[in-house]
């Protein structure tokens, strides 16, 4: 998908910004704490109901307002070549889609679909594919297996919505299960935990497989990225761990079940599930440099966006990329700017605090992009470069 206009009404620090934006790549340009995160996180809403940075919807509306509006225009990708065509004869319109979503304080948010509110949410999520890198993806090596189980969790539901309805379904059988667990007056009724224990091994087991069949797929393609963007220097691995490997997943639970009793809570299931990172044969939160550690992340990222590509909604997702180029080397940037560059990338975003870094890096440009200012709020179109072809 290309996301052709973008329009925001007092989100976060950004007053009011109208950007027409390129079919390939867009920079935003600014000092740190001015808003350029934030156009992202825009962005980003569109894609998936929320803000990357929080799910309390009214901590992203501007302090001095009472609501917040930000709509997108979208359009399915094509070459640069088509895309100019089809804009200017305005043929464009039957096949533009308008995501919206409003909200004034106090009140819930409405989600928009070309002016039709959408009934769930979940209905939504995977229709507009999104990667983003940020630094807080060095989190996925050294926060807990919860933010690795999410990174597996967010790319599954862009592309089958089964994947999470089975997962709201084995969490709600957790919880009930846990909160039997901490009964403090009386046993737990046997049958109601063998009730519970077997829809948390029936769906996560469901769970399981899909997550076990992503990560295989997946593997191969984040290696690659990171043997391109190290230039062969380092040899890195991705292993899946979970419970459900030691045998039947309901055995696995049911063998604790007194131990868990005893604790408060379940010990075992695909909730604990998580990535093991490894550099050369060593933990990567042991091993990795900073720059090693953000070149496995992108890699990792990148590897996202191509699994997506050729699984939701058949079409290509946009790539936002968060101040990535901090505590990398030149010959890591000069990679990663080849690769996204690339005919296999759609739309970009890039935000960096460095003008002269970035013009540094498109002054050979071979493709679209606008450099857009940001400063307190304030988004600027500074320079535009339409002399080219994206392909598809």
């Amino acid at each position: 998908m290309i996301l052709s206009k973008l329009s925001i009404l007092n989100y976060k620090n950004i007053a009011e910004a109208t950007l027409e934006l390129s079919p390939k790549l867009n920079c935003l340009i600014g000092r740190n704490g001015v808003g350029k995160t934030n156009v992202l996180d825009a962005v980003y809403f569109l894609s998936f109901c929320r803000s990357m940075h929080t799910s309390v919807d009214s901590q992203v509306m501007r302090h001095e307002a009472d609501f917040f509006m930000i709509e997108g225009t979208y359009e399915p990708y094509r070459s640069y070549e088509s895309y100019e065509t089809h804009t200017a004869d305005g043929a464009n319109s039957s096949d533009a889609l308008t995501i919206s979503c409003g909200m004034k304080r106090g009140t819930k948010k409405h989600f928009k679909r070309n002016k039709k509110e959408y009934k769930r949410l979940s209905e939504h999520i995977g229709l507009i594919p999104l990667v983003v890198v940020s630094p807080n993806d060095t989190m996925l090596i050294d926060g807990t297996g919860e933010e690795r189980r999410r990174l597996m969790d967010m790319t599954i539901a862009q592309y089958d919505r089964s994947y999470m309805e089975a997962l709201g379904r084995y969490n709600k059988a957790w919880q009930q299960r846990n909160t039997l667990l901490k009964l403090e007056d009386r046993e737990p009724d046997p049958d109601v935990m063998a009730i519970l224990e077997e829809q948390m091994a029936q769906e996560g087991e469901t769970v399981y497989r899909k997550r076990a069949a992503f990560i295989d797929e997946l593997t191969p393609v984040f290696q690659h990225y990171y043997q391109v963007i190290s230039q062969q220097h380092e040899q890195v691995a991705l292993r899946y761990v979970s419970h459900c490997q030691r045998g039947p997943l309901l055995e696995v639970i049911q063998r604790d079940r007194a131990k868990d009793r005893a604790v408060g809570y379940s010990l075992h299931g695909v909730h604990r599930d998580d990535l093991e990172f490894t550099l050369g044969d060593h933990p990567m939160r042991r091993e990795g440099s900073q720059g090693q550690n953000k070149t496995y992340v992108i890699a990792l990222k990148l590897a996202q966006f191509d699994f997506l590509k050729r699984t939701a909604s058949h079409t290509t997702p946009l790539l936002l990329l968060d101040d990535i180029f901090d505590k990398l080397d030149a010959h890591r940037v000069e990679q990663i700017v080849q690769l996204v560059s690339g005919s296999a990338f759609g739309q970009i975003f890039i935000t960096d605090t460095n003008r002269e870094h970035l013009d540094q890096m498109l002054q050979n440009a071979s493709f679209d992009y606008k450099i857009f200012e940001v400063d307190d709020g304030e988004v600027r179109l500074k320079v535009e470069n339409l002399k080219l072809k994206v392909e598809s």
